[in-house]
C-alpha cells in the first residue's frame, strides 16, 4: 500500500489510536488544531506544531526570507488561535542547506521576530542542523486558556450556523499567480501577499473563544472542503454550505474572471486562509455577529447550517445543489 492510497490523515489514523490510553485525564492528543496538558486547577496548555519543507510548502525563490520567517510562524499561532487561546511562546528546529548565506537566515530570523514581537511571544528555544539539499523549518508554538475553556472540533451541534472569520480563496489564488507567473499588478500582488503572509485571527480566536455561543472551532488551512469535514467528523453531524455566501474578495473575482478561474474552487478547496471556520448557536448568531462587528470592523461570515446526518457537506448555489468542484488539501493524496 502507498501513501498515496490513504493520504496523510488515513496514514494518522493507523497510529493515533495507540497512543489515547497513554494520556493522563483532562489531556488530549491527536485529533484537534492543538494538544491540551492541563496546567494546575486554573489554566490548561495548548501545543501545536507545524513543519514547512522547502518545494512543498514553499518555494524559496518565489518568497523572500522576511515573509518566510513570517509565515512560518503565523501558520501555527492560527492553531493556537483555533482553540481560543493565548499564545506565550514559541520553539524552532530547523534543518539548513550548505548553499543558504547567513543574511538570507538573518532576514528569515527578522520576519519571525517581528510578529513575536507583534503577540509579545518569546522563542523559546529548538534546534539546528544541517540538511543536504532542502530548507526545512519546524515551529512548535505554546498557548495557555482558562481551564476547560478550549474549543473542540467535537463540539458542533445541530442547527448551529457555521462561519467564518475572513475572506476564502485570497492565498491559493495568490499561490496559482505564482505558480503561473502572472503578470503583476495591484490585484495580483496583493493575493500573492495574502499567500506570503496570512495574518493569523488570534485577537478574534481569543474573543470566540470567551463566547459560550461558539461551539466548534479549527482553522482554514486546507480549505473549508477538508476543514470543515474534520469538524464534522469529530461532531458526528452534517452541513449545507450555501457557496453564494462565501466571503470572496473583490481582488479574487477580479482575477478569477480575467483569468478564466473558478472562485469557488479556490475558496473551498485552495487551504492557507489561516482565517477561523466556527460554529455558533443559531439563537445567538446575530447578536454574536454583531458584537464581532464592534469589536474588529468587519462581518462575521454565516457560510451554511450544521444538520443531522453521517459526515458530508451538501454545497448549494442560489438554492440549487451542486458538486464541489474539488475537494480540499491533503498531503500524499492521489
Amino acid at each position: 500500500m502507498k501513501l498515496t492510497e490513504i493520504g496523510e490523515f488515513g496514514f494518522i489514523e493507523r497510529f493515533a489510536h495507540k497512543f489515547e490510553d497513554l494520556l493522563t485525564p483532562n489531556a488530549m492528543g491527536i485529533g484537534d488544531d492543538c494538544a491540551i496538558l492541563p496546567a494546575g486547577d486554573d489554566f490548561d496548555l495548548v501545543f501545536t506544531t507545524d513543519m514547512l519543507v522547502e518545494d512543498i510548502h514553499f518555494l524559496r525563490d518565489k518568497i523572500s526570507p522576511l515573509d518566510l520567517g513570517h509565515k512560518s510562524l503565523a501558520v501555527n499561532l492560527s492553531d493556537v488561535a483555533a482553540m481560543g487561546a493565548e499564545p506565550v511562546g514559541s520553539f524552532l528546529s530547523i534543518a539548513i542547506p550548505n548553499t543558504i548565506d547567513v543574511e538570507y537566515l538573518d532576514s528569515l530570523m527578522e520576519g519571525y521576530h517581528q510578529l513575536s514581537e507583534k503577540y509579545k511571544l518569546p522563542l523559546m528555544g529548538g534546534d539546528t542542523t544541517r540538511s543536504p539539499y532542502k530548507l526545512v523549518l519546524n515551529i512548535s508554538v505554546v498557548g495557555k486558556i482558562a481551564k476547560g475553556r478550549a474549543k473542540l472540533r467535537k463540539a458542533a451541534m445541530v442547527g448551529d450556523v457555521v462561519a467564518v472569520t475572513g475572506s476564502l480563496g485570497d492565498s491559493a489564488a495568490g499561490l496559482h499567480a505564482l505558480m503561473n507567473d502572472f503578470k503583476t499588478d495591484d490585484t495580483v500582488q496583493l493575493l500573492i501577499n495574502r499567500h506570503h503572509r496570512p495574518e493569523a485571527h488570534v485577537s478574534e480566536g481569543i474573543w470566540l473563544g470567551n463566547r459560550p455561543a461558539v461551539h466548534a472551532m479549527m482553522d482554514v488551512s486546507d480549505g473549508i472542503a477538508s476543514d470543515l469535514m474534520h469538524i464534522l467528523r469529530a461532531s458526528g453531524k452534517s452541513a449545507t454550505i450555501k457557496m453564494e455566501q462565501l466571503p470572496l474578495s473583490g481582488q479574487l473575482l477580479r482575477m478569477t474572471e480575467s483569468h478564466h478561474l473558478n472562485p469557488y474552487e479556490l475558496a473551498t478547496s485552495g487551504g492557507e486562509d489561516y482565517c477561523l471556520l466556527l460554529t455558533v448557536a443559531a439563537d445567538r448568531f446575530e447578536q454574536t455577529a454583531d458584537n464581532f462587528q464592534q469589536s474588529f470592523g468587519r462581518p462575521l461570515h454565516a457560510i451554511g447550517r450544521i444538520e443531522a446526518g453521517e459526515p458530508s457537506i451538501q454545497w448549494t448555489l442560489n438554492g440549487t445543489a451542486t458538486d464541489n468542484p474539488k475537494g480540499g488539501f491533503n498531503h500524499f493524496s492521489g
